[in-house]
């Protein structure tokens, strides 16, 4: 009652033991792959790490740059100034992670929470009503009367750039590791599995517990089993040109490290800008807002955050250094990799499952 082992000669195989031999393959199929996935996922996920590590550093010394611009520069507005530039810089953070959210949005939310502060403690420094309704009218005023120029936009357009192939490199990641994964747990079809019984096990049932295939036959089965993993060879060396064009860009003018600092500058001209432009401002603010209750002379600076040293320039210095070399480590080996799918039955016979330098080897008949 044999339905693969099937021989002329005795056999000591029975049916159930070839179904033993079917849930065996698959189970050494899947080790196989995964053995092969090893160190390509190895590389995607230790990149992804490492991409994560320094991205995150470069964020927490641009964070503490724009943070020591208000401590130095603006020191009335220093300790509410906080809180808007924390919240931008998780926002930028979680759009390179691949959450919902745009560029454009984080930049004028952080821009539409500074107005009010800008415009109590700069433009206007004697302003003591600064309640909700008040503070909410000055956020929806900025968006109409544009109190900081094109350097908000310039920010968006700047920042936008560069954050997009950082993006789009980090969605891409996920996606080889999801690719992976996916080849590791594919089904094996019922012809598959029998094909691999017949060229694995079939020579035990005569007793021939060392002969292993012949190569060509390996390869020919191996193809067949394959042939859903290997049509993505195609895709998979378009997905590693996409990967080598996206490195360049976070490398070459979109640079994401230059983008991040010059957050700073771009937060101080667009202040700047508010400032000489005070006047008619407030105008046009005491139109539409009314005007709030004032107090006579200076605005006390009391709970200021103290001003933090510049000790994180070599930090960043590394940082910098780091994410150009893992790129230019990662995206090597990453083309190396061009072939991984066309040549993953070449691969899977190679070693100790084929026979080599020897004359005799089982043909999925006989020894030959």
């Amino acid at each position: 009652d044999l339905q693969i082992c099937q021989h002329r000669a005795p056999t000591c195989c029975t049916k159930k033991m070839e179904e033993s031999y079917q849930a065996a393959v698959r189970r050494e199929r899947t080790q196989s792959i995964q053995a092969l996935n090893f160190e390509l996922k190895y590389m995607i996920v230790g990149h992804i790490t490492a991409f994560q590590e320094a991205f995150e550093s470069l964020l927490r010394f641009a964070e503490n740059r724009t943070s020591s611009l208000f401590e130095t520069a603006y020191r009335p507005m220093a300790k509410e100034a906080a809180e808007p530039v924390k919240e931008l810089f998780t926002d930028i953070s979680l759009y390179i992670l691949g959450a919902e959210t745009t560029v454009e949005g984080a930049v004028l939310r952080f821009f539409d929470s500074l107005f009010p502060l800008v415009y109590s403690r700069l433009i206007n420094p004697g302003i003591t009503d600064l309640s909700e309704d008040y503070t909410e009218c000055l956020r929806l005023t900025r968006q109409d009367i544009n109190p900081f120029g094109r350097y908000s936009k310039n920010m968006v357009t700047e920042l936008s750039k560069s954050l997009w192939a950082s993006r789009m490199l980090s969605q891409a990641l996920s996606l080889g590791i999801e690719v992976i994964n996916t080849t590791e747990h594919a089904a094996l079809t019922k012809e598959c599995s029998r094909a691999l019984v017949k060229m694995q096990y079939c020579p035990h049932c005569q007793g021939l517990t060392l002969i292993r295939p012949c190569v060509g036959y390996c390869l020919n089965v191996m193809r067949g089993c394959l042939a859903s993993v290997s049509e993505l060879d195609a895709q998979w060396r378009e997905y590693i040109s996409m990967l080598e064009y996206l490195t360049n860009e976070m490398a070459a003018s979109h640079d994401l490290e230059i983008a991040l600092t010059g957050i700073r500058n771009s937060i101080n001209e667009a202040i700047l800008h508010a400032q000489l432009n005070g006047p008619q401002l407030s105008t046009t603010v005491d139109k539409v807002c009314g005007q709030p209750k004032k107090q006579e002379g200076n605005l006390s600076s009391g709970n200021i955050v103290p001003v933090k040293g510049a000790t994180e320039t070599q930090t960043f210095v590394m940082a910098h250094a780091s994410l150009n070399n893992k790129r230019r480590e990662f995206i090597n080996y990453m083309k190396r990799s061009r072939t991984f799918y066309a040549s993953i039955a070449e691969r899977l016979c190679d070693g100790d499952l084929v026979m080599r330098d020897s004359s005799t080897c089982w043909n999925g008949e006989d020894v030959v």
